[in-house]
């Protein structure tokens, strides 16, 4: 569905002495198989969306290639477009229409009839829990309602393959849960193949048939969740030890299941001692018999698996949320010399939304 070699995507920023080039994309690779759930992950401005803007025709590769639905971005970014469907971070809808105006709009820009249009945005209204929101403003609905008539609009003309660009961002746990679950109804019931930029771990991880997670602009891992999670070196696992006395003697006893020599990749803090320790499910029944025989007591024991997180630490030296605070706040460029703007508002992004149609 999504092959792409070597994509580029350099951004021109500032003025006169100021000016200066951002690679935003520095030569990404990537495929996408029919019917996956590929979740893109990295910190902000790492060049998730930059790179959804050149797969979906919004931004012309600077260099490299890509193919969508088996249609050439550059050389054919009519058909691509119009086999695609997108939900743009920004959301497509106009705040002061009304929502079934707005979905039955969008249809037709994709050659529906008005009639079609309407059955097939009341029928995805009832799927996506928005009964008697049809005549509502956008803005007069919650976080939730808003995002999920966002995915309508991307759906409506029912494209095999569909772009959701952070679509829980901003919205409370109980509505992205709620979305969560919606999500995967459109591949286990629509066979859609769903391509999700997030930089939210936990989305990534439950959403995703495969994670792709991108660094300063290059993929730096590629693979399904439980094999990324694979890489790190063993389970963490956290004692807090009763008596502070033995508390350098429950490091070695942790040292000695987690294979590493002298205790240096253990750590202690006050009665606390953490450790990595492979298949940890196995040794830890080991470790509290050692320790019962030491005369050492627990107050408690703590067995954590790896996490997204652990896997960029593992891969980049940093966690992922320290990399998004090192990263431009507002995320991938926006005011650039690249003969597209990015979206900056519902009007500005509804229009957007209808180029894509178009």
């Amino acid at each position: 569905m999504i092959h792409a070699r070597g994509l580029v995507q350099v951004f021109t920023t500032g003025k006169g002495k100021k000016k200066r080039e951002v690679r935003a994309v520095d030569g990404v690779d990537l495929d996408v198989a029919e019917g996956e759930v590929v979740g893109f992950l990295g910190p902000n401005g790492a060049g998730k969306t930059t790179t959804l803007r050149m797969l979906t025709t919004l931004l012309r590769p600077t260099a490299g290639t890509a193919t969508v639905n088996g249609f050439d971005v550059v050389a054919d970014p009519v058909s691509v477009r119009r086999s695609i469907g997108y939900v743009s971070q920004a959301g497509g809808t106009f705040s002061q229409a009304q929502a079934g105006d707005e979905i039955v709009d969008h249809g037709m820009l994709y050659g529906l009839s008005r009639a079609e249009a309407t059955r097939r945005g009341q029928a995805l209204f009832s799927e996506l829990q928005l009964d008697g929101l049809w005549e509502r403003m956008p803005k007069n609905m919650s976080g939730g309602q808003k995002r999920r008539l966002d995915i309508v609009m991307g759906l409506v003309h029912q494209p095999s393959l569909v772009f959701l660009d952070e679509p829980t961002t901003g919205l409370d746990p109980q509505a992205r849960a709620n979305l969560w679950e919606h999500i995967r109804r459109l591949r286990t019931e629509r066979g859609a193949t769903i391509f999700l930029t997030t930089h939210y771990l936990d989305e990534a991880d439950e959403l995703s048939d495969r994670i792709l997670i991108i660094d300063n602009g290059r993929i730096v891992a590629a693979d399904t969740p439980d094999n990324l999670k694979a890489q790190v070196s063993g389970d963490l696992v956290a004692l807090e030890v009763a008596d502070a006395a033995a508390v350098t003697t429950a490091a070695e006893k942790l040292a000695s299941v987690s294979g590493v020599n002298g205790g240096g990749r253990i750590e202690v803090d006050g009665r606390h001692v953490r450790g990595r320790v492979p298949r940890a499910g196995r040794a830890v029944p080991g470790l509290l018999r050692d320790l019962d025989a030491s005369g050492i007591s627990l107050d408690s024991i703590e067995v954590i698996r790896p996490t997204l997180d652990d896997v960029f630490l593992t891969l980049t030296g940093r966690s992922l949320r320290d990399a998004e605070t090192e990263r431009d706040p507002g995320g991938d460029p926006t005011e650039i010399e690249s003969g597209f703007a990015a979206p900056t508002s519902d009007e500005s992004s509804r229009r957007t939304e209808q180029e894509v149609a178009r």
